[in-house]
């Protein structure tokens, strides 16, 4: 059982991009190379800036290598939360950016030639109560009427030609969300990013950020100090302790994920026919999904507690067991892949983007990532380029910190896991 993420132990060997000599000075430095500086770097290097990037690792060893490759959308706190928080019009605003995201892979698929196996597979949110699948009812009414969105409501007898599993009571489709191979996206974004023209330096982290009198900031790193005029913090759920005010207003969750043995196209067909991404309802809640190769990925926040490799191990076995709840069928196949990572959430469950003492970010997209990670770093290349109104999470501040000396350890979610699995254990 290999413990590293299957989606960059099956992408085409990424090239050595560390050891280079940094520059004296660059337009733009981003820290962090996953989806959202990749993204950000690509869009600002395409404006014509020069644009340098650093990494601690490698591209993609954070979050955008280690989810469930999924690209669905919706907002992340829901249609009915948001237009409750700021009133409908603004609710269609937002929900439409997490709809135009997906769109913004695609395209950036076509245009830059990446072969990641994109493709709209629908997502189906698939409800673990009956209770949950009436709120699924009012859901599918309040997207078609208020949201533009026609998705279709499945029973749980229809359920049956979607998913070989009597496990739930009934599904929620919608039809534009996509599959992808993360890995691959990864790999072809960095090579995209530098044919515009960015610098990428990896195993080269920021160790801190002095801002300068006369506007930028000098950016120290393990292997030298550069001058930037504009910098991006790209770092979410990997923030440390070099950036240490948005550190403390993030909560990072483990997640975990195992891969199955290749099960071959019948015995996979028969677990979720049509290849949909499947989503749970539950608080504590799976995610899964065929690989391109006919394994069954299956992941979840199985255990609260940090990613190493006896945690993950841990992990693995309580997945496993979960798995074979949903598929009996399943019960004596191998596992051949399972590893963890860390997902940012911010305190009020939403993305957050914006200008910062004069530094820009985009973090917190709370289990949403490859998407808006990728919108979003197209969105602060404008806002660099002095357009703000592109930021679609405008106005939307982080909120205040509720937990008194909170530094970034989030040493309270036992207990609300507790919490959670104790309310999903109630049927």
């Amino acid at each position: 059982m290999k413990q590293i993420p299957y989606w960059l132990d099956t992408a085409p060997a990424l090239p050595d991009r560390s050891g280079k000599d940094l520059p004296d000075e660059a337009d733009v430095v981003v820290i962090g190379g996953g989806l959202t500086g990749l993204s950000t770097a690509y869009h600002a290097a395409r404006k014509g800036a020069r644009v340098v990037l650093v990494e601690k690792d490698k591209v993609g060893s954070g979050a955008s290598g280690r989810n469930g490759s999924m690209c669905t959308q919706g907002i992340t706190i829901g249609v009915g939360e948001a237009r409750k928080r700021f009133g409908q019009e603004r609710a269609r605003e937002l929900y439409d950016a997490f709809r135009e995201a997906v769109d913004v892979v695609e395209e950036l698929t076509h245009t830059e030639k990446i072969d990641c196996d994109f493709n709209r597979a629908g997502r189906l949110g698939v409800a673990f109560k009956p209770q949950h699948f009436e709120s699924m009812k009012a859901t599918q009414r309040d997207l078609a009427d208020n949201f533009d969105h026609e998705t279709q409501l499945l029973t749980r007898s229809e359920l049956k030609s979607e998913l070989g599993s009597d496990y739930y009571h009934g599904a929620l489709l919608d039809p534009l969300s996509a599959a992808l191979h993360v890995g691959k996206y990864v790999h072809g974004l960095a090579e995209a990013a530098e044919r515009a023209g960015a610098e990428i330096h990896e195993r080269n982290a920021a160790t801190g950020l002095t801002r300068l009198p006369g506007g930028g900031f000098l950016v120290e790193t393990l292997h030298g100090t550069i001058r930037a005029k504009q910098v991006m913090a790209a770092t979410d759920a990997y923030t440390d302790k070099a950036l240490p005010w948005f550190r403390k207003r993030l909560i990072n969750v483990g997640s975990f994920i195992i891969v199955t043995e290749p099960l071959g196209e019948a015995r996979a067909k028969e677990l979720i026919p049509n290849a949909r991404l499947v989503v749970d309802s539950k608080n504590v809640g799976h995610y899964l999904r065929l690989t391109p190769d006919n394994r069954l990925a299956f992941g979840g926040r199985a255990r609260f507690a940090p990613s190493n490799p006896a945690s993950d191990v841990k992990s693995g076995d309580i997945l496993k067991q979960e798995m074979t709840e949903i598929f009996p069928q399943l019960a004596g196949v191998r596992v051949d892949y399972v590893w963890g990572g860390m997902v940012g959430f911010s305190w009020d469950r939403l993305p957050h983007a914006g200008e910062e003492n004069g530094l820009y970010y985009s973090m917190g997209y709370c289990g949403h990532g490859v998407q808006m990670a990728t919108y979003m770093g197209r969105a602060v290349a404008e806002m660099m380029d002095g357009k703000p109104e592109a930021n679609p999470l405008r106005g939307l501040g982080f909120p205040k910190v509720p937990v008194p000396f909170y530094n970034g350890t989030p040493w309270f979610l036992p207990f609300g896991g507790a919490y959670y699995k104790a309310k999903d254990r109630l049927r």
